[in-house]
């Protein structure tokens, strides 16, 4: 929410007094807004679980040591190596894992 924030505050003139009470305006307005979808979207949290199952074990595990060894071929050593292909398969794991389970509670939820 912060860079939405951000992006919005910048379009806010330079006004000191104002540009605090726009900024506090405008990220009360966007925490109501995430509530109401939470609140209106069956399942949001279950979505939610799903989503960052699949995307975050991608940003922060395999995606870095996949770049790491794609950047690096042939200057790093085997330990190095192999310590980023363990990374990659506990994160592809860990990913199938917290998949399967946002899946199975959504359809667990559904019928």
């Amino acid at each position: 929410m912060s860079p939405v924030a951000m992006s919005l505050e910048e379009l806010i003139p330079a006004n000191r007094v104002k540009s605090h009470i726009y900024a506090i305006l405008i990220r009360t307005a966007l925490v109501m807004s995430t509530l109401v979808v939470g609140l209106s979207i069956p399942f949001f949290g279950l979505v939610m679980a799903l989503i960052g199952s699949l995307f975050t074990m991608l940003v922060t595990l395999i995606l870095p040591c996949a770049c790491y060894l794609s950047l690096l071929r042939g200057r790093i050593d085997l330990f190095q190596g192999s310590i980023c292909v363990v990374i990659i398969i506990i994160g592809i794991v860990s990913s199938v894992f917290g998949t399967y389970s946002a899946l199975s509670k959504i359809i667990e939820n559904l019928s």
